[in-house]
């Protein structure tokens, strides 16, 4: 059991010593949960208490939250979270902590929300706070119904990519083991990431339907504009179930991408029709079986993003296979 800690007395801004300046500010913006949206800035020598007990100073207010959850302090110009014992703990950058020093940038998972440290305007602070606040006490005073919590709206954690990128979700929910499934959503398509105890036992994108989980693992890699939400667990059952970490799917990804990146403008549009060019270089049956059996996957395929989706290899492996017949004058791409 941790020992209550003092709330410290307020002290006056520290200026900065070569311009005279303010010390630096910080504000908390929540970029998922319920109060997405919202700043808290926080006040030079301040403390803010964060849980889902009335008399705090930030209240959260659903069931993931413990009472007493996580004390933010700006001491000295120095920003840091401590966890108070939460049952469903603290995180930072992914990672559950006890007590961490918090910089721009960082973000820290409370619950179902995810608060961003932003820099923050000090003549605006207080006007902020109190909105937040409003905005804040107005859904905590609610009145509480007698319902168990059972059948209440389960908690959903949702937000922009463009806020939060796949990679640190993906992260965050691993380290948390969280369970739900990660839906994105883009102009283009959406796609699915189905997580038991944070890895990752299934993968689809909407606009692929045939395309197989593994790969739609990684090709969800490139969702990096657009919508994403954490809907409750799925009862459905795979055929063939993933069991991969979070850690292995970002090494692997990224290495794939960076191999595709090499390939620049030589990859063709990924609705260009693959075909036989009017003039071979030779015969078919000089080629060897394993350009044999790509040529068969581009025909069956039809289109080069087709062709990405038949092929059983990676997305890097068929590129640079169908990108050689290509080049070697046994495939057309128009």
């Amino acid at each position: 059991m941790k020992s209550h800690v003092e709330r410290p007395k307020m002290v006056s801004p520290r200026k900065n010593e070569k311009s005279g300046e303010l010390g630096r500010r910080y504000a908390l913006r929540f970029v998922s949960g319920k109060y997405q949206g919202g700043e808290f800035p926080l006040a030079e020598g301040e403390e803010v208490v964060v849980g889902r007990s009335s008399d705090l100073d930030m209240v959260l207010v659903e069931e993931m939250v413990s009472r007493k959850h996580a004390v933010f302090r700006l001491q000295g110009g120095v920003l840091t979270v401590e966890d108070q014992g939460s049952t469903n703990g603290t995180f930072v950058n992914g990672e559950r902590i006890e007590k961490a020093t918090l910089n721009e940038g960082d973000r820290v998972l409370i619950g179902t929300s995810i608060l961003r440290v932003v820099g923050s305007d000090a003549t605006a602070a207080g006007d902020a706070r109190r909105s937040l606040l409003d905005n804040a006490t107005q859904k905590a005073s609610r009145p509480r119904t007698n319902e168990p919590v059972a059948s209440a709206e389960p908690p959903r954690m949702s937000g922009s990519l463009e806020e939060i990128p796949l990679p640190d979700l993906m992260q965050l929910f691993s380290t948390s083991k969280k369970s739900g499934v990660l839906v994105l959503r883009n102009a283009e398509s959406t796609g699915r990431l189905y997580l038991e105890q944070g890895r990752i036992r299934h993968a689809e994108i909407n606009t692929s339907p045939e395309l197989q989980p593994a790969k739609a693992v990684y090709r969800l890699l490139g969702f990096t504009r657009g919508q994403f939400a954490l809907d409750p667990p799925d009862d459905r059952t795979f055929a063939e179930p993933l069991d991969l970490s979070a850690t292995e799917v970002l090494m692997e990804g990224f290495r794939q991408l960076d191999e595709l990146g090499t390939l620049g403008e030589r990859l063709p549009p990924h609705d260009a029709v693959l075909s036989l060019p009017k003039t071979l270089p030779g015969r078919l049956r000089e080629l060897p079986p394993e350009d044999l059996d790509w040529l068969e996957i581009a025909f069956r395929g039809r289109t080069f993003g087709g062709a990405l989706d038949a092929a059983s290899g990676s997305d890097l492996e068929t590129s640079r296979a169908l990108l050689g017949l290509i080049d070697r004058g046994w495939l057309s791409a128009g």
